[in-house]
């Protein structure tokens, strides 16, 4: 007769290993701390981990861990084993590095889109006012601008005010 754990958990002997106990080759125990974490469908999760942290580590690791926040260890060692995978040297950090500099450099596109606008915007509103009058918007208009924009009016091709 199979022995029932409380509570509706997993039964000794029923079912496939989890995912780690069987690429270790050995019996799943009942409290198994992969077997919620590395299911039998996916064994290539555990491998990967396994590959880059070790069995024992990984074990050692969920263990200390409380149990609510285990899920969310094992996400962060299966995406961390995947990019050391693929980047041995720098892993995660060479994504997020990556990342970093892909927002800079948008964030340098979005600032000249802005100071296009302006740009454009000034222009018509010399346009719109009359000659005698075009010296006294464009210095009130100069005043009005964010000295923080104006780093990036200077990278611009032709020149602001022209």
């Amino acid at each position: 007769m199979k022995e029932e754990e409380s509570g509706g958990g997993r039964k000794q002997g029923a079912g496939p290993p989890c995912a780690a106990c069987k690429l270790l080759r050995r019996r799943c125990p009942r409290d198994c701390v992969f077997a919620p974490h590395f299911p039998a469908n996916d064994p290539q999760k555990f491998a990967t981990v396994h590959r880059v942290f070790g069995a024992s580590n990984v074990n050692k690791l969920l263990q200390e861990l409380p149990e609510h926040t285990r899920g969310d260890a094992v996400i962060s060692m299966v995406y961390e084993a995947n990019a050391r995978l693929r980047d041995p040297v720098y892993g995660c950090v060479g994504v997020i590095s990556s990342l970093q500099q892909q927002v800079g450099a948008l964030q340098n596109q979005v600032a000249l889109a802005q100071a296009e606008v302006v740009h454009m915007r000034l222009r018509q509103t010399l346009a719109a006012a009359p000659s005698s009058s075009r010296g006294l918007v464009a210095s009130s208009l100069s005043r009005d601008i964010n000295h923080s924009q104006c780093y990036y009016y200077m990278d611009m091709e032709e020149p602001l005010w022209s």
